[in-house]
């Protein structure tokens, strides 16, 4: 896979997961504390799959790296947000479990990219 085919490959994921994200809150059962729990996770989804695209058009290496570390943050977030609303509303799990393993395949990969983007900037 070239870059171009991995960039467009990772916007069409980020995006999936941002609008599997949608349809969960449009099925989860509304409260107080859902809602926020449910805000903060489309925040941190959405900043996700934008903050990918916007380093795919990244003016340097630097600049990649730099909104790749938010791509990684936001991704984390999102677990987290993912991980408290399955355990506070444990009869959602049957919705949440791929969300919840899509997110964590994300984070996988971008920590990995990350990481090779930080060795290749430390050795130039």
């Amino acid at each position: 896979m070239n870059a171009a085919e991995y960039n467009q490959h990772f916007k069409a994921r980020t995006k999936a997961f941002v609008l599997a994200v949608i349809g969960l809150t449009e099925k989860s059962t509304r409260s107080i504390s859902s809602d926020i729990i449910l805000k903060q996770l489309v925040r941190s989804a959405t900043s996700v799959a934008a903050n990918y695209r916007a380093s795919c058009i990244a003016r340097s290496d630097k600049e990649r790296y730099a909104k790749l570390c938010i791509v990684v943050e936001e991704a984390d977030e999102a677990d987290f947000w993912l991980d408290l609303f399955t355990e506070a509303f444990p009869a959602m799990a049957s919705h949440t479990s791929s969300i919840c393993r899509e997110v964590g395949e994300l984070l996988r990969v971008f920590m990995a990219y990350r990481a090779k983007l930080k060795a290749h900037l430390d050795a130039a």
